[in-house]
């Protein structure tokens, strides 16, 4: 059974940093693509930044230049480096991965990030 854990969220005042991590478990398949995705109160899940097997990284233009994604292949673990938080980017974030033979996705269960003004 294929299981997401992820870790990291918390409360930053703006400006501040976070690290989220997110862990699969259960996986006996090639991943192809590692991503987060947010979704604020009120509003629908968003896409955030995505990361390719082969390292190749795209990001929301509302979080470029502030988050890095990265990845660990070895341990199936996918990372969000969360820099210049702003109270916009309140949200609970999730983490995605996509199976490589006919791109199923998976979800972990978020974690919440809560930025202050």
């Amino acid at each position: 059974q294929v299981q997401l854990v992820e870790s990291g969220g918390g409360l930053v005042q703006a400006g501040g940093s976070l690290r989220l991590s997110c862990a699969a478990s259960g996986i006996s398949f090639s991943i192809n693509a590692m991503g987060w995705y947010r979704q604020a109160p009120g509003k629908q899940r968003e896409w955030a930044a995505t990361i390719t097997r082969s390292g190749n990284t795209n990001y929301a233009d509302s979080v470029k230049g502030r988050f890095t994604i990265s990845r660990d292949n070895a341990k199936n673990t996918v990372f969000l480096q969360m820099n210049s938080l702003k109270p916009e980017d309140t949200a609970v974030y999730y983490c995605n991965i996509q199976r490589s033979l006919d791109r199923t996705n998976y979800w972990g269960q978020g974690t919440q990030v809560t930025v202050s003004s």
